[in-house]
């Protein structure tokens, strides 16, 4: 058993996941871009050395940091995302064979990863009919519209990162930092949470809880996440 320091809360990000981590297994990765990752849990999931892996994820990261990391290492053997387009190493062994892809409308992503953490098998979207997205997928006429069925997603294990905890699990995310991370968390088996504030049951506001802790199972404190920014653009001067 990996150790910890009181109930969910462990020691490090590698302790967290050394027991649960396994060849093979499905993970759902929470961030956008590269904000709102959990940076610790990745660079664990990779020091681990676990290979075979199917990661649902909005994208793979940047070359050489986040998820971008697993794909260096050749990790990750199939990818369930909406955005890849940041990445050479991704596009290199997409185009090479060496990576499966299973691309998603970014909202129809968000909306299988919130079914499969609700219970719900399966849904009708709009969204990709009559397009390649739809090819192979059952699709029907309703109210004069037409449809396409999309299944929900689920995951052995869920890698979220919060900016804050209580000891129950019950997180509080930071802005756009949300993002995929709630959904993720519902629809992983096991899901690990990467925080920089753990606080006492009772200091968050029970009206600002994002997530309740009923889906978080363990969490890892990293205070002082790098926090890369993917793209700086800033404004010229003015005279």
């Amino acid at each position: 058993m990996a150790e910890s320091t009181c109930g969910m809360h462990y020691l490090d990000a590698d302790a967290a996941l050394r027991d649960i981590v396994a060849d093979g297994q499905t993970l759902a990765v929470g961030g956008f871009g590269l904000c709102g990752i959990p940076e610790a849990l990745i660079a664990a999931l990779r020091d681990s050395g676990v290979k075979d892996l199917t990661v649902i994820s909005n994208n793979a990261g940047v070359d050489g940091f986040g998820l971008g990391q697993l794909l260096e290492t050749r990790q990750i053997r199939r990818m369930i995302s909406s955005y890849v387009g940041e990445n050479k190493e991704f596009e290199r062994q997409y185009l090479g064979g060496e990576l499966e892809l299973e691309f998603n409308p970014q909202g129809t992503l968000a909306e299988r990863l919130r079914a499969g953490g609700a219970g719900i098998p399966a849904f009708f979207t709009a969204t990709g009919y009559g397009t390649i997205v739809a090819e192979g997928k059952e699709t029907r006429e309703i109210a004069g519209k037409h449809y396409v069925l999309e299944t929900a997603l689920t995951a052995d294990i869920a890698l979220v990162k919060a900016w804050k905890a209580d000891r129950a699990g019950n997180l509080l995310f930071r802005r756009t930092a949300r993002n995929f991370n709630p959904a993720c968390a519902m629809a992983g088996r096991v899901c690990v949470a990467e925080v920089e504030q753990l606080v006492e049951v009772g200091d968050i506001d029970p009206d600002h809880v994002h997530l309740p802790g009923i889906y978080v199972d363990r969490i890892v404190v990293n205070a002082t996440p790098e926090k890369r920014i993917e793209q700086r653009t800033v404004r010229q001067g003015v005279k």
